[in-house]
Protein backbone atom coordinates (compact mmCIF):
# COMPACT_ATOMS: atom_id res chain seq x y z
CA UNK A 1 0.00 0.00 0.00
CA UNK A 2 1.20 3.66 -0.85
CA UNK A 3 2.59 5.33 1.98
CA UNK A 4 2.25 3.09 4.87
CA UNK A 5 4.73 1.00 6.94
CA UNK A 6 4.39 -2.31 8.17
CA UNK A 7 5.93 -3.31 11.14
CA UNK A 8 6.27 -7.08 12.41
CA UNK A 9 5.65 -7.28 15.74
CA UNK A 10 6.36 -10.85 15.77
CA UNK A 11 4.27 -11.99 18.62
CA UNK A 12 0.73 -13.65 18.40
CA UNK A 13 -0.29 -11.72 21.46
CA UNK A 14 -0.11 -8.30 22.66
CA UNK A 15 -1.67 -5.82 25.09
CA UNK A 16 -2.92 -2.23 23.76
CA UNK A 17 -2.29 -0.05 27.07
CA UNK A 18 -3.39 3.70 26.81
CA UNK A 19 -4.56 6.38 28.94
CA UNK A 20 -7.70 7.89 28.76
CA UNK A 21 -7.35 11.58 27.64
CA UNK A 22 -9.82 12.77 30.15
CA UNK A 23 -9.70 10.47 33.33
CA UNK A 24 -6.17 9.96 32.85
CA UNK A 25 -6.88 6.38 33.57
CA UNK A 26 -4.84 3.07 32.27
CA UNK A 27 -6.63 0.99 29.87
CA UNK A 28 -5.18 -2.56 28.48
CA UNK A 29 -6.58 -5.14 26.29
CA UNK A 30 -5.08 -8.37 25.58
CA UNK A 31 -5.51 -9.62 21.91
CA UNK A 32 -4.27 -12.66 20.30
CA UNK A 33 -3.97 -14.27 16.76
CA UNK A 34 -6.48 -16.96 15.95
CA UNK A 35 -7.22 -18.72 12.52
CA UNK A 36 -10.18 -16.59 12.63
CA UNK A 37 -8.48 -13.08 13.16
CA UNK A 38 -7.59 -11.47 16.38
CA UNK A 39 -9.35 -12.28 19.43
CA UNK A 40 -9.79 -9.88 22.87
CA UNK A 41 -9.16 -12.41 25.43
CA UNK A 42 -9.27 -9.54 28.42
CA UNK A 43 -10.04 -6.24 29.18
CA UNK A 44 -8.74 -4.04 32.26
CA UNK A 45 -9.33 -0.92 33.66
CA UNK A 46 -8.04 1.00 36.46
CA UNK A 47 -10.87 3.10 37.35
CA UNK A 48 -14.12 4.47 35.75
CA UNK A 49 -15.86 7.37 34.62
CA UNK A 50 -16.49 9.66 31.33
CA UNK A 51 -17.72 6.75 29.61
CA UNK A 52 -15.45 4.29 31.06
CA UNK A 53 -17.47 2.61 33.45
CA UNK A 54 -16.96 -1.01 33.81
CA UNK A 55 -19.22 -3.67 32.42
CA UNK A 56 -21.46 -5.70 35.24
CA UNK A 57 -19.58 -8.94 34.56
CA UNK A 58 -16.10 -7.00 35.27
CA UNK A 59 -14.48 -8.15 38.74
CA UNK A 60 -12.50 -5.81 40.91
CA UNK A 61 -8.75 -7.42 41.62
CA UNK A 62 -6.26 -5.92 43.04
CA UNK A 63 -7.83 -2.28 42.26
CA UNK A 64 -8.58 -3.29 38.67
CA UNK A 65 -11.45 -4.40 37.03
CA UNK A 66 -10.73 -7.14 34.98
CA UNK A 67 -13.32 -9.02 32.14
CA UNK A 68 -13.98 -10.68 28.69
CA UNK A 69 -15.25 -8.54 26.61
CA UNK A 70 -17.71 -10.86 24.17
CA UNK A 71 -16.38 -9.74 21.17
CA UNK A 72 -16.25 -11.60 17.96
CA UNK A 73 -12.57 -11.95 16.31
CA UNK A 74 -11.45 -9.14 14.17
CA UNK A 75 -9.44 -9.24 10.99
CA UNK A 76 -8.56 -6.10 11.83
CA UNK A 77 -8.35 -3.27 14.77
CA UNK A 78 -8.10 0.73 13.82
CA UNK A 79 -6.11 2.93 16.05
CA UNK A 80 -6.48 6.49 15.72
CA UNK A 81 -3.52 8.71 17.04
CA UNK A 82 -4.89 12.80 18.35
CA UNK A 83 -1.57 14.06 19.58
CA UNK A 84 -3.52 15.38 22.39
CA UNK A 85 -2.77 12.23 24.31
CA UNK A 86 0.03 9.65 25.05
CA UNK A 87 0.56 7.51 22.32
CA UNK A 88 -0.52 4.09 22.41
CA UNK A 89 1.47 1.05 24.41
CA UNK A 90 2.55 -1.77 22.79
CA UNK A 91 3.35 -4.39 24.98
CA UNK A 92 4.93 -8.11 24.40
CA UNK A 93 5.73 -10.28 27.09
CA UNK A 94 5.62 -7.67 29.42
CA UNK A 95 7.95 -5.41 27.80
CA UNK A 96 5.85 -1.90 26.67
CA UNK A 97 6.72 0.53 24.39
CA UNK A 98 5.24 3.77 22.62
CA UNK A 99 3.54 2.97 18.96
CA UNK A 100 6.23 5.42 18.13
CA UNK A 101 9.14 2.52 18.78
CA UNK A 102 7.12 0.35 15.46
CA UNK A 103 5.63 3.22 13.21
CA UNK A 104 6.18 6.55 12.62
CA UNK A 105 4.30 9.72 15.25
CA UNK A 106 2.71 11.02 12.63
CA UNK A 107 0.98 7.80 10.99
CA UNK A 108 -2.26 8.01 11.95
CA UNK A 109 -4.47 5.58 11.72
CA UNK A 110 -2.63 2.37 12.53
CA UNK A 111 -3.98 -1.12 11.37
CA UNK A 112 -2.99 -4.15 13.47
CA UNK A 113 -3.72 -7.32 12.05
CA UNK A 114 -2.73 -10.85 12.06
CA UNK A 115 -0.34 -11.49 9.28
CA UNK A 116 -0.61 -15.00 7.74
CA UNK A 117 1.93 -17.90 8.38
Amino acid sequence: MAGSTVAPLLAGAITLAWTHSVEKIAWEEDWRATPAGLELVEARVRGSGAGMEPPPEARLVDGVWKWRPVLAPQGSIVMRRSGATTDWRICISGRCRPMEAYVPAAADPVLMKACEG
